[in-house]
């Protein structure tokens, strides 16, 4: 016959091993859970890092369009003061060739780009040895007013630090219809993946030998592969124009949009000094 205080015993050991079993399956569901959130964020800390490290300065002749990688979420925040002044009057200019340009500039002479832009002006001397067919191919274009009343349509602020320009559309998918062999990717200024802020480099597929004309202007010390043609050195005084435009900020919010300022190159000219 069980006693009194066997029975109290009995419930007491009945009940610790419920305890036991609901700590047990907390613990499991807490794991669970645990596993997902680390799982999603190593999707996301992954996929941020391969999104810069790997062809983020696309050209894309090809099939990608930049602006459609951005996933739509909460409402973008409202917009900074725009520090620009209104474009010049004039439309881009529709114009394609099917092959790169002869070979017309002095590859040992210098060359300055100047960007006329509503922010400012930004000047830039390139690096005409060192890359003659961009070199060469800027020389062209600018004579043609190809580059003449076109948006700069991307700016980065978070990991990379660049204003990205050259494309006619305005949407990352625009070119002159032929492309330039990759150039300079050994350049000193390029120590431990780094382009160094004034550097001005060429935008491309994320193939080799995929450059047309979209290229990027940095405006502070950016990691990315030496997989981009860098063709030139940005003055101070446009460095201080390219820092105004950054600190403006970008439409997103999510540190990779159109920027905030109307950055239009109202005139691109090449000049040999």
């Amino acid at each position: 016959m069980v006693t009194q205080e066997q029975r109290r015993r009995q419930l007491a050991r009945e009940k610790f091993l419920r305890q036991q079993q609901r700590r047990t399956a907390a613990r499991r569901k807490a794991n669970v859970r645990n596993s997902v959130i680390a799982s999603v964020l190593g999707v996301i800390v992954v996929g941020s890092v391969l999104s810069y490290a790997t062809g983020v300065f696309k050209n894309d002749d090809s099939k990608s369009n930049a602006s459609a990688e951005v996933t739509p979420s909460a409402s973008p925040p409202s917009k900074a003061p725009d520090p620009c002044q209104k474009p010049a009057e004039g439309a881009v200019k529709s114009l394609s060739w099917k092959k790169e340009p002869a070979m017309t500039i002095d590859t040992s002479a210098k060359y300055e780009l100047k960007l006329a832009t509503t922010c400012g002006d930004i000047d830039v001397a390139l690096k005409t040895a060192a890359a003659p067919h961009t070199v060469n191919s800027f020389n062209f274009l600018a004579s043609k007013g190809y580059l003449d009343h076109t948006k700069c349509h991307r700016l980065t602020t978070n990991g990379i630090y660049v204003l990205q320009c050259g494309d006619p559309k305005g949407t990352g998918m625009g070119g002159p219809g032929y492309t330039l062999p990759d150039e300079n990717l050994k350049d000193k200024t390029l120590k431990n993946n780094i382009y160094p802020a004034g550097t001005i480099a060429m935008a491309n597929t994320g193939q080799a030998h995929t450059g047309g004309s979209q290229f990027f202007l940095v405006y502070q010390d950016s990691q990315l592969p030496p997989s981009y043609t860098p063709f030139g050195t940005i003055s101070a005084s446009g460095m201080k124009v390219l820092k105004k435009i950054a600190a403006a900020g970008e439409a997103t919010g999510q540190g990779d949009g159109a920027p905030n300022a109307t950055v239009v190159i109202n005139k691109a000219t090449v000049t040999k000094s």
